[in-house]
């Protein structure tokens, strides 16, 4: 790069004007003013100046690097949905129910498909009124799932997709493991560059990717952060964006399944538009005490 011109100065009147501007460069033109004895004789010195690009702002920064992990996520993730989509449509088919748990925050990724708009009617959440508090109670994840298959029932051959960003913790665990002994598909939801690195509370002593048959990745890094805010300090979160697109690519890869095999596909209606109400009620009818969200 060619040195940049901060300063001019002269003995002698200048105007300096701006003659072409197209960045990263611009180009002026100096142009000498009479001299102080008065003689009209002047000249023009013409310059090109590299200007450098502002530092983009932290939300600038996110939003790209985000778009840029949502392709990847996509990518990473694609041969694994194109294999759960017919092992959970067939499940479907059958009249059975996708199951979802998450801990900690991981359950608002849980809950972007249970009882939603456009979701389908047969997803049902395993809640943790703790909201996490206690997921690392050994043993605690194990009376919660109980209590859940008691109220709803696991029945083999469903799905249950367990959601843990680290893949670690106590609660997550148990529940992958309760499901699996009951006949279960066990997905999991993680970000494997921690699940695959992070040491388990739990004493069975995996984690999550190695109890689940398929495992999500939702490709965030250690701390779920991506943004350096200033040294040692970071934010821009990933684990729910990306989470929760992967939940949706899924889910829409079943109904894709449903529909090139001709089976009904309950989905749900937002009940903001005339008549939903009662349209949900009759799609949800046949899982009448099989989902954890009541119908409106």
């Amino acid at each position: 790069m060619g040195p940049r011109i901060t300063r001019i100065s002269a003995k002698f009147p200048i105007s300096i004007q701006l003659t072409k501007s197209e960045p990263p460069f611009a180009c002026f033109r100096v142009i000498r003013g009479p001299n102080p004895g008065g003689s009209t004789f002047g000249f023009f010195v013409s310059f090109v100046v590299k200007t450098l690009p502002a530092m983009p702002s932290l939300p600038e920064t996110y939003s790209a690097r985000v778009h840029e992990l949502l392709i990847h996520a996509e990518k990473k993730n694609a041969a694994t949905i194109a294999r759960l989509a017919p092992v959970i449509g067939a499940s479907v088919a059958r009249g059975g129910v996708i199951h979802a748990f998450g801990s900690g925050h991981s359950d608002c990724i849980a809950r972007e498909i249970i009882g939603r708009a456009g979701g389908l009617v047969c997803v049902s959440g395993v809640i943790d009124p703790t909201a996490g508090f206690i997921e690392n109670h050994v043993g605690y994840g194990t009376s919660l799932i109980e209590r859940y298959d008691r109220q709803y029932q696991l029945l083999p051959g469903e799905t249950i997709i367990v959601i843990s960003n680290s893949g670690k913790n106590s609660a997550p665990l148990e529940v992958a493991l309760y499901a699996q002994q009951k006949g279960l598909h066990v997905v999991g939801l993680t970000a494997l560059a921690m699940s695959t690195t992070a040491k388990t509370v739990h004493p069975g002593g995996k984690n999550l990717h190695a109890i689940a048959a398929e495992t999500l990745d939702n490709c965030g890094v250690p701390g779920d952060t991506l943004i350096e805010v200033t040294p040692g300090v970071f934010s821009g979160p990933t684990s729910t964006l990306v989470g929760a697109m992967l939940l949706n690519l899924l889910m829409l890869s079943v109904i894709d399944w449903l529909k090139a095999n001709g089976h009904p596909i309950p989905v749900l209606r937002s009940q903001n538009l005339p008549g939903a109400i009662e349209f949900n009620r009759t799609v949800g009818g046949k899982y009448q005490g099989r989902l954890s969200r009541q119908l409106a």
